[in-house]
């Protein structure tokens, strides 16, 4: 019988394909969200797993999963970035790349878990202020984010060369 106990741990070797399958997924929910997001290379997936476990032991990375009954079912990536370089005062911030929990595993407090695990980690480390990038068609997200308590700073924009005239 489940136990549907979520253990958080760093991202092993085991976990690659896991991973680049939820990456596939994130990539994919946000194209069809907006057609304006980009579009993922053939085999970037691939390319997006082996690169986290490439930065597994960079000490300025955070790569974590989440796993319930021997399962991973979400992921987060974070990293210790200075956002501002050369023309501002150094601050080291901890930017939040991704964050994904498998849909059938969603409003358990799965991804709240891994955000809680990677602001652990940043915290541990002197970081003072996380930030991360969220779709603005991807109301679900916003409302996630908002719930754990980002509010908004900046906001990309884009232009499409072809309707500019």
């Amino acid at each position: 019988m489940p136990t549907n106990t979520v253990i958080v741990r760093p991202v092993e070797p085991r976990d690659q394909e896991a991973v680049a399958r939820m990456w596939q997924a994130l990539s994919e929910y946000h194209v069809a969200l907006d057609s304006r997001m980009p579009v993922m290379a053939e085999d970037a997936p691939r390319a997006y797993a082996s690169r986290l476990m490439d930065v597994r032991d960079d000490p300025s990375t955070c790569a974590l999963v989440a796993e319930t009954d021997g399962v991973v079912v979400g992921y987060v990536l974070g990293a210790i970035i200075d956002l501002t370089p050369d023309l501002f005062e150094h601050e080291d911030v901890g930017f939040i790349a991704d964050i994904y929990v498998e849909p059938a595993y969603r409003r358990r407090g799965i991804a709240r878990q891994l955000f809680h695990a990677v602001c652990d980690w940043f915290a541990e480390r002197g970081v003072r202020h996380v930030e991360w990038q969220v779709a603005v068609a991807n109301q679900e997200a916003r409302r996630f984010w908002e719930a754990v308590g980002g509010r908004a700073l900046t906001m990309r924009m884009r232009l499409s060369m072809l309707e500019h005239s």
